[in-house]
């Protein structure tokens, strides 16, 4: 079977700092090399050198950012001349929505080959930025040859997916871990650098601390949860939360900063439960939650008409509840603390959930099909 080269397009890469838009790429490019697919990453850094990385998952193509308004790193010349010589050696392009830059890579350079989009959020906060980005935004989606989203419930609640202009062009297409290659080192000294015994029930929330997180509910639902509650990671809302927790009075709330890998994994392995309480749709997916499920740790997220509610299915693999609603989130919480058996049911529930439907596999065979049929190979 020939392969197939896909050039993946997205505004910043690993080893720049991660996320979780981030890792959703890299395991589409790891899990697609299974089934005869060969990825490039075309990406920005501030700090652009060396030009190419090899990866296990990818070749990383890098052009300089030379500024991030919004988010939204820019390139310059250089940025479009390396593009097209990527889109020259590809035979399928794949841009990860929203990222205005790729909207403009692709009209300028207008690659001659067939073009499909990851659609990760609608532009929440920025409306106004959204709004001068609209006719670039209609304009690019509508020369696409598919749109991915990532559960059927975003597909049906986003007004872009829905809109009759495109809806008959999207897939859904679940965001997916393949477990080999993952971390299988565990680092349990973190539980000596946070001061807490791993062996006691605690709850644990891992990602970039940002305004859509719905942290300060976590904080504010706290003190009604008789465990200590990590928060790993560090970000822009970092101060403000510190700030709430201490007016708060919320001394089992746990800042851990930014952990490694391994450090990840002994939190994983170890909490009751992993809570992502998320308010606003830009919260589109929660890659943490696969995460979680692929550990067997049962979940706590927010009904916020995305995909978290895929991932963490109500009353199978976790809880769902209202978001920022402080008394419920504790109560779920508190019943799963109460409860093991409970939560270990809802984690091995979990863990068939991932197996079916967010594995590597299943992540892999669903992408490379896509590929397949946008280059007319199916």
């Amino acid at each position: 079977m020939k392969t197939l080269q896909a050039l993946q397009v997205y505004r910043t890469y690993f080893p720049d700092p991660p996320g979780g838009l981030q890792e959703a790429i890299r395991q589409i490019a790891y899990s697609t090399s299974n089934f005869g697919v060969r990825s490039t990453i075309f990406t920005l850094s501030p700090n652009p050198y060396p030009n190419v990385l090899s990866r296990p998952e990818a070749e990383v193509i890098r052009a300089r950012s030379w500024a991030a308004p919004a988010s939204c790193d820019l390139g310059g010349i250089a940025a479009f001349r390396q593009f097209a010589r990527a889109c020259e050696e590809s035979d399928v392009v794949h841009y990860n929505f929203p990222w205005p830059f790729e909207d403009v890579l692709h009209a300028i350079v207008q690659p001659r080959i067939p073009a499909i989009m990851t659609y990760h959020s609608d532009v929440v906060r920025q409306k106004l930025l959204g709004a001068i980005y609209a006719p670039l935004m209609w304009r690019t989606l509508k020369s696409m040859r598919f749109i991915v989203a990532s559960s059927p419930a975003y597909a049906r609640t986003s007004p872009v997916l829905s809109h009759p202009s495109i809806r008959d062009k999207v897939r859904v297409i679940p965001f997916g871990i393949a477990e080999d290659s993952y971390s299988n080192k565990s680092d349990i000294g973190i539980f000596d650098r946070i001061k807490i015994n791993h062996a006691e029930p605690f709850f644990l929330f891992i990602g970039v601390l940002r305004y859509y997180k719905g942290l300060h509910t976590l904080v504010q639902a706290a003190r009604r949860v008789g465990a200590k509650i990590v928060i790993a990671g560090s970000g822009p809302e970092e101060s403000k939360l510190k700030q709430l927790a201490h007016q708060a009075d919320a001394r089992n709330v746990i800042f851990a900063g930014q952990i490694s890998d391994a450090e990840k994994v002994a939190l994983l392995q170890s909490c009751r439960a992993l809570v992502l309480p998320s308010h606003l749709r830009s919260e589109a997916f929660g890659m943490v939650l696969v995460e979680a499920s692929m550990f067997g740790r049962p979940m706590v997220t927010c009904e916020i008409g995305t995909g978290t509610s895929f991932v963490n299915a109500h009353e199978e693999s976790g809880i769902v509840v209202p978001p920022e609603k402080p008394d419920m989130l504790a109560q779920a919480m508190i019943q799963l603390l109460n409860d093991s058996a409970l939560a270990e049911k809802l984690g091995l529930a979990a863990r068939a959930r991932y197996e079916r439907l967010f594995s590597g596999a299943a992540l892999g065979k669903a992408y490379a099909d896509l590929y397949l049929e946008a280059s007319g190979n199916l």
